[in-house]
């Protein structure tokens, strides 16, 4: 009988923290659970990753509402995953902004991103019945952008392809605070399924280069103060490498997924295997950086059909 995935088995409730990192700017955590970011400027708030449901994203706002009253005016999506995005209604903002290259994923891949996370991992998208549908940005950008919340500038930047092709991070330049999404983590495994390992690296030197003073990660604890930063930006790169150079080395002989999957347990449990979510975001993983060595130069779109069939090849 084919094994079930890790997180379909993750059924623990998360302990919340919501940490000040910089006057104003607030990490919300969940012990590896998705991370949401609050940006509170002069006359309203912006929130930085929406969670995967209303009902979740309102758990958001209740911390919200305990530190301000103003009115949330912007969300903004670091990428198009589905646990990120799909609670964005329950803001009630007037800007929804995203990457064009994140928007470009929602259209091409994003209800089936929905069906394979919810597949993948249940917990995680609670009251998924109050979902009203995809989540598309209202303004979208290039490379740049910068919003001001009165006075408050906030500066939106795609500085590389990392965790996806769209991946953008929001600098808050009077505290010099960094929103990064998923291309930084701490202490929980970088999910890799749709990324670009040959690129990631020099992103994460790319913000490394902002020098700042705390980042609110993807997922794990606030990072505060230069050490903790440059900490995580390491581990992160040091998890990316330890994944992607054995499959290389395996695709470079002819050799199997499975093949490919034994390598890379071989170098990442040692160092990764209680981080969370590791077992969870392992098998994705692998096939990406498998297929990304064998020159499959643009991440496949995951199914929840094309889910079962890899987990069933990696189990034989």
């Amino acid at each position: 009988m084919t094994m079930a995935f890790a997180s379909q088995g993750d059924l623990t409730e998360k302990t919340i923290t919501f940490d000040e990192i910089g006057r104003d700017l607030y990490a919300f955590t969940a012990e590896g659970d998705p991370n949401s970011g609050v940006i509170i400027g002069d006359d309203s708030v912006m929130i930085v990753e929406a969670q995967a449901t209303p009902l979740l994203a309102n758990k958001v706002i209740e911390r919200v509402r305990s530190v301000t009253d103003k009115p949330i005016s912007h969300v903004v999506l670091t990428h198009y995953h589905a646990v990120r995005v799909l609670g964005a209604s329950a803001y009630h903002a007037r800007d929804i902004i995203m990457s064009d290259a994140a928007r470009g994923m929602v259209m091409e891949r994003g209800q089936e991103d929905w069906d394979s996370e919810f597949q993948r991992f249940p917990r995680l998208f609670e009251g998924h019945e109050s979902i009203p549908g995809l989540t598309y940005p209202t303004t979208t950008f290039t490379d740049r952008m910068t919003v001001y919340l009165g006075n408050r500038r906030v500066d939106l930047m795609h500085l590389g392809r990392a965790h996806t092709a769209g991946d953008i991070v929001v600098h808050v330049p009077d505290e010099n605070v960094m929103f990064t999404g998923d291309i930084v983590e701490d202490r929980s495994a970088c999910y890799c399924g749709d990324g670009y390992f040959a690129d990631w690296g020099a992103t994460l030197d790319a913000i490394a280069a902002f020098d700042v003073d705390a980042i609110a990660p993807g997922r794990g604890d606030a990072l505060i103060g230069k050490d903790a930063v440059a900490r995580a930006i390491a581990s992160t790169r040091d998890f990316v490498q330890s994944t992607y150079d054995p499959a290389v080395r395996v695709a470079a002989r002819g050799g199997t997924l499975k093949e490919a999957w034994d390598a890379v347990r071989a170098a990442c449990d040692p160092k990764f295997a209680d981080y969370a979510i590791y077992e969870h975001c392992l098998p994705f993983n692998v096939s990406r950086a498998y297929d990304e060595a064998r020159g499959i130069a643009h991440p496949r779109i995951w199914t929840a059909e094309r889910d079962l069939e890899m987990w069933a090849a990696l189990q034989g």
